[in-house]
């Protein structure tokens, strides 16, 4: 046995989350959601959230037709992302085409 003594419970699960990664899996599920509340059903289909680094969003877009529908909406989709996340500060939102799922 060791001679360690026990551990609150609290510290071993917030250690077990961060080995398994299931934080970064809970932001990933946060982001996806206000993103698609932002932008609504119709583009959320249609692309796929990267993350945030440094305050600026990473979305994947099907095609480069609705990346340019994306961008006359930036702004909104920001201060919407914005209010939806406001732990993150989100400042800027950029969009890459590629394979959405």
């Amino acid at each position: 046995m060791s001679n360690r003594p026990p551990q609150a419970l609290g510290d071993v699960l917030g250690e077990l989350f961060a080995r398994r990664g299931y934080g970064r899996v809970q932001a990933m599920t946060a982001y996806s959601q206000a993103w698609t509340a932002a932008v609504g059903e119709r583009f959320g289909k249609a692309t796929r959230v990267l993350g945030i680094r440094r305050g600026t969003i990473e979305v994947i877009v099907a095609n480069s037709t609705l990346v340019q529908e994306l961008v006359f909406q930036k702004q909104r989709i920001r201060d919407e992302l914005a209010r939806r996340l406001p732990d993150e500060r989100i400042v800027d939102v950029r969009f890459k085409v590629g394979a959405v799922r």
